[in-house]
């Protein structure tokens, strides 16, 4: 840890961020970064993630979230080059646009690997190494998509839904340990997985899309600050789930 690092929150911690290449998981690495983390960027996006990587002064590691041999390497690595990992992001996801009665089964096992399943495994193995310091913290990404459903996207949904559960029984199981787990649930956040989304907000609380600094400033109070949170859902989306808005005038 250099001078300048001293005092800052997340001195001497180390940070691991699926999916930290682009979108939120960038502005997630730059956030932590910018708190005196050490930060490593996992993705598949190998030439993006090594550009943040080099931006935010973290490591770049290639991690596919659903394939159990990537975890075993990503968390060999980072301890040999970094020490035990003290908070994990689980950022990685995708969306799937389709009705219950139309998708296949294999867009199904997508959607739900990458984004449950790769949840599942991030916490299962970065859990051994939180274990060495007797301390951490992990923060799945969810949706408001795990809060409320929404038409043609039946795969996602569950697959959100399944992380906020996922969540308060991981947060159940490794309170023993001093690991706290908690989710956040944004709305519709500016980011390339936003891009094909037509959606108006003119009747939200805020009426305005979310920026994915909005999160990472979330993000970065849960592993800092929250420190008597854990199995909780945290909402970040501008009143989209509030309720509907009616002009009755």
């Amino acid at each position: 840890m250099s001078r300048r690092d001293e005092g800052l929150a997340l001195s001497g911690k180390i940070a691991l961020v699926t999916g930290g290449a682009r979108g939120m998981g960038a502005a997630h690495c730059a956030a932590l970064a910018a708190a005196g983390a050490s930060v490593v960027i996992c993705d598949v996006l190998d030439t993006e993630g090594a550009a943040i990587a080099q931006k935010v002064g973290g490591i770049y590691l290639h991690l596919d979230v659903t394939s159990e041999s990537d975890w075993v390497s990503a968390v060999a690595t980072t301890e040999k080059e970094l020490g035990p990992i003290d908070i994990l992001i689980n950022n990685a996801g995708v969306v799937g646009l389709g009705r219950v009665d139309t998708t296949d089964l294999d867009e199904w096992n997508r959607i739900i690997g990458i984004n449950l399943t790769g949840t599942f495994l991030g916490i299962r193995h970065c859990v051994e190494s939180m274990k060495k310091t007797d301390s951490g913290v992990i923060v799945n990404i969810s949706s408001t998509a795990g809060l409320v459903g929404y038409c043609d996207m039946s795969a996602y949904v569950a697959s959100k839904w399944g992380v906020r559960g996922l969540t308060k029984s991981a947060a159940l199981d490794l309170g023993r340990f001093n690991i706290r787990v908690v989710s956040i649930h944004p709305g519709i956040i500016e980011t390339e997985m936003a891009a094909d989304l037509s959606i108006s907000f003119k009747r939200q609380a805020i009426p305005r899309i979310g920026q994915s600094e909005e999160v990472a400033q979330l993000m970065l109070y849960l592993v800092s600050e929250a420190s008597y949170s854990t199995g909780s859902e945290f909402v970040v989306d501008g009143g989209q789930t509030l309720g509907q808005v009616y002009d009755l005038t």
